[in-house]
């Protein structure tokens, strides 16, 4: 960076100031060597933005039949089937030839995708920011980092691993002993009424995908809740506040932003999830859950079930459907980071940080 020299003024005993120049260095300015980092630096930028327009035009390249065939029923429909694939005959519908009963409605797997991880959303931000505050405000320090440790183990363990924990243990637990007293609810809460079933659904799935997004929140929400300034929290203390009211008035304040983007990470990995989902979700196809206990599908966990069937038909249109869901689960978690990103300018006041403004 260039520097200006300024003489200082007649009161000044600072000496000379020297300014940093507005002009950016030239091409001229540059070593070969500078240019060369400069050009890999601006290739590495631009790689995530040319993969991600890549990968959506072929997404929705592929998508096209299915979306002429389907029409809006691909976004309002409740059945999904690729029809009948050992025969000939065709159904032609927009100009656009598929198998004879065919039909691509992904209303259940939209609403199956939005509703488990909202709820996963909504147990696990408490509980991971509350696991955090235990950790860094109770937990002696010299403990701290090894029970960390098993935050960093939970993020690492495969889906598919808490899918058959979920689907063998976690499950058959839950609809013995929780979802029994939880269907006492049912007179204020209608969905909690009904069959609770041997653990596959919408409840446990959703309670998997909390347990594997804990880690995700913690983890982010860890490393900001370190950066409150000290000082403020002995100056709360020092107010006679007590722990409790220091954490909800100072931290929590201060790291509110960096809280809500670490939801959204964990809500963008909820949206996702396959394995888990798949192997606990009982798989439900054309039609919605009767309660909270019962069997569904997302969008994703159809995909994979789904996909070997699709190679099998002739005319192509099973794998343009996949494709056709595939974009709206794409749009789904593009729409949903934009609108949380939106959220936390607003809750910043435009600054878009992962850390607070202080006390």
């Amino acid at each position: 960076m260039r520097f200006n020299l300024t003489a200082g003024g007649a009161g000044d005993s600072a000496g000379p100031t020297f300014l940093p120049s507005a002009r950016r260095l030239a091409g001229a300015d540059l070593t070969g060597r500078d240019r060369a980092v400069r050009w890999v630096l601006l290739g590495a930028g631009l790689v995530p933005t040319l993969m991600l327009l890549f990968l959506t035009a072929e997404m929705v390249r592929e998508a096209i039949p299915a979306f002429v065939y389907s029409g809006w029923g691909l976004f309002t429909g409740h059945v999904f089937t690729f029809g009948n694939l050992y025969v000939t005959k065709l159904t032609v519908h927009n100009g656009v030839s598929a198998p004879h009963g065919a039909a691509y409605g992904a209303l259940p797997f939209i609403f199956g995708t939005l509703v488990s991880s909202l709820i996963a959303l909504i147990v696990a931000v408490p509980v991971a920011v509350g696991a955090v505050l235990a950790l860094t405000e109770r937990v002696p320090a010299r403990l701290q980092p090894g029970v960390s440790v098993f935050l960093e183990l939970l993020a690492g363990m495969p889906s598919v691993v808490y899918g058959f924990w979920g689907i063998l243990v976690f499950g058959p637990i839950l609809a013995q002993h929780l979802f029994p007293v939880l269907t006492h609810l049912g007179g204020v809460l209608p969905f909690f009424k009904g069959s609770v079933g041997y653990g596959e659904g919408l409840l446990t799935a959703s309670l998997v995908l909390a347990i594997m997004i804990i880690p995700i929140i913690a983890a982010t929400t860890r490393e900001l809740v370190r950066t409150v300034p000290i000082l403020a929290k002995e100056g709360a203390l020092a107010l006679g506040m007590t722990q409790y009211e220091t954490a909800k008035v100072v931290t929590l304040p201060y790291v509110r932003r960096g809280i809500l983007a670490a939801a959204i990470l964990g809500w963008a990995r909820a949206l996702g999830e396959t394995m888990a989902v798949l192997m606990i979700s009982g798989d439900l196809l054309n039609g919605f859950p009767a309660n909270i206990y019962s069997p569904f599908s997302t969008i994703a966990a159809t995909i994979v079930a789904m996909l070997d069937s699709a190679l099998t038909d002739a005319t192509g249109m099973a794998i343009h459907a996949l494709a056709a869901i595939g974009v709206i689960l794409l749009v789904i978690t593009l729409v949903t980071n934009l609108l949380g990103r939106l959220i936390i300018r607003r809750v910043s006041h435009g600054v878009v940080l992962p850390v607070g403004r202080g006390v």
